[in-house]
């Protein structure tokens, strides 16, 4: 994708393209421990290293799935939003999330994105729907893909 400031209309030329990958994010346990207090969800599988190395079939701790998909805002602002020249652009919501596979404590994860569909709503406004494909470092199935809309309000 070009690197000069575009306006939402010209993402219609990108529909179907990656446009970015992302900066590796570490999910190591303290953030994980820290979502886990954020979100009240403290399940063994997350918070407990030594009981998930003896219980789990994963042989640790791993991020929350939720933790991983909320790395979708920061990382489609890296990528697309510093981009874009727009008012503001708003989280309309999700249309599919799938958690493939599960990120280990201590592994990196980054977001491949990919515009999928554009659609001028009118007076100024934009509906984008973008593709996120979590990778983890060094694994071959990814943590999650997800589709994500945002309004982009020029």
């Amino acid at each position: 994708m070009d690197t000069k400031m575009m306006q939402p209309a010209d993402l219609a030329a990108q529909i179907g393209k990656e446009v970015g990958v992302s900066s590796w994010y570490m999910l190591d346990q303290a953030k994980i421990d820290e979502f886990a207090d954020c979100t009240d969800d403290r399940q063994w599988i997350h918070v407990d290293p030594a009981r998930a190395a003896k219980e789990s079939p994963i042989g640790g701790t791993i991020a929350h799935g939720f933790l991983t998909l909320a790395l979708v805002a920061p990382t489609t602002f890296e990528v697309l939003m510093t981009k874009l020249t727009v008012k503001q652009a708003v989280n309309y919501g999700l249309e599919k999330v799938r958690f493939i596979a599960p990120v280990r404590a201590g592994k990196r994860v980054r977001n491949h994105i990919k515009i999928t569909a554009l659609e001028d709503r009118g007076r100024g406004r934009f509906l984008l729907t973008t593709e996120h494909t979590f990778e983890i470092e060094g694994e071959e199935k990814p943590a999650l893909v997800a589709l994500s809309l945002a309004m982009l309000m020029t």
